[in-house]
This record gives structure tokens, C-alpha cells and sequence, in this order.
């Protein structure tokens, strides 16, 4: 798996940060659902992600065709720093 990079501003929770991928240039945007809204942006594509405590939505940022696949890595890659082991991904809002 790839290593991607996460920035976070110091007013943001470590679950609202945005991933950026160096060799593509894509950037997806985590939000923590329990905590902050999420207003979907027209031509992006998005993820959520549930655990047993956790709702995470995930949209990219500058979409141009990149592959789902590199999305779901990167998700992937984030959950994993985050902890949650045991989340799920989802297309469509669960």
C-alpha cells in the first residue's frame, strides 16, 4: 500500500483532515459526521465509512477520472492511521 500524506489545520479534529495522494495530485476530504456537516459537491465522488462508534463521509477534491480503486486505498490508508480496523466502506450513505 501506498503512503500518502494527511494535513490537518489546528482547528480541525485529526477525523476532518485531507488526504493527498503526491503521485496523482488527488486529495480526499474526511468528515466526521457525528460532528461536522457535509454538503456533497456536484462532480466529486464520495465514501463513507462506518464502525461501531464512527460515521466518516469521504469526497474527493479535484476528481478527473482518477481510478475508484486509488480512492479506496487512500480511505483505506486513513482508517487505518485513524485506528478503526474494523470499518467498512460504503458507495452510497449506509
Amino acid at each position: 500500500m501506498s503512503n500518502y500524506l494527511i494535513s490537518i489545520s489546528n482547528d480541525e479534529a485529526a477525523k476532518d483532515g485531507m488526504i493527498h495522494d503526491p503521485q496523482s495530485k488527488l486529495k480526499v476530504k474526511a468528515f466526521d459526521l457525528l460532528k461536522s456537516r457535509f454538503k456533497p459537491s456536484e462532480g466529486e465522488k464520495r465514501f463513507f465509512v462506518t464502525t461501531d462508534k464512527e460515521v466518516l463521509a469521504f469526497e474527493t477534491k479535484g476528481y478527473h477520472k482518477h481510478r475508484e480503486l486509488l480512492i479506496l486505498q487512500m480511505i483505506s490508508w486513513y482508517c487505518s492511521y485513524l485506528g478503526l480496523f474494523e470499518a467498512q466502506i460504503h458507495p452510497t450513505w449506509p
